[in-house]
């Protein structure tokens, strides 16, 4: 199967599996960080093909929606890609990169450092920060029937991967538990100018909330 086969396989299978996900995690959000992806891939001289594929295939099962389950997401992807007939060397690069691209207390310590890796993480985490990051932020926030703000609960700062996966804070405290945290996280040139803008964006967004907190 062709290249392009295979792309176009893989949106009809993500936009399938995706179809009732979560507003932060569902089809839009693939569809933004594979944009992203291919725009910061150019850039970067990266190989498109393995970039498109793991961008569309690296959330499909994400593990917050499987019981913390990290396997699953990796599992699907190489069923699907098998079964595409993807050479065995494409298939090995998106499945590493799909292993290695979460930030679960960005403590962890990846096992692939290529460039395809690195545009791919840049731009899922670029669709975490600015004005859909605070949306996605809050509307998984009320997926998960979660306080906005309690100024009681102070974020927690520096977590191991156990404790960010389990954590039910607010969701403002998430800004400070990671949001905050990814604009010096880039690995690219043009993810970090991306970067420099919706982290700007973010902080206003903050000291606007705050500002109005207080007038309760």
């Amino acid at each position: 199967m062709t290249s392009n086969k295979i792309i176009e396989a893989a949106e009809a299978f993500v936009k399938e599996t995706l179809e009732q996900a979560e507003g932060g995690h569902d089809w839009w959000h693939i569809h933004r960080v594979r944009l992203l992806a291919l725009k910061i891939g150019q850039s970067e001289g990266a190989n498109l093909f393995v970039v498109e594929l793991a961008a569309l295939l690296h959330d499909i099962a994400d593990h917050k929606f499987h019981n913390n389950n990290e396997d699953i997401g990796p599992a699907k992807a190489l069923a699907f890609l098998t079964a595409q007939k993807c050479e065995s060397h494409v298939i090995d690069h998106v499945i590493k990169i799909i292993e290695n691209i979460s930030f679960k207390g960005g403590n962890k310590i990846s096992k692939i450092n290529t460039i395809e890796f690195k545009v791919v993480q840049d731009a899922d985490r670029l669709d975490a920060i600015g004005a859909i990051g605070i949306a996605r932020a809050f509307n998984y926030g009320g997926y998960k029937n979660r306080t906005l703000y309690d100024p009681d609960i102070p974020p927690i700062l520096n977590m191991d991967k156990k404790t960010y996966m389990n954590n039910k804070g607010p969701t403002i405290n998430h800004f400070y538990e990671k949001l905050l945290l990814l604009k010096d996280r880039m690995h690219t040139q043009e993810g970090k100018k991306i970067a420099e803008e919706r982290h700007t964006f973010m902080q206003q967004f903050l000291n606007q909330f705050y500002k109005e907190w207080e007038y309760g």
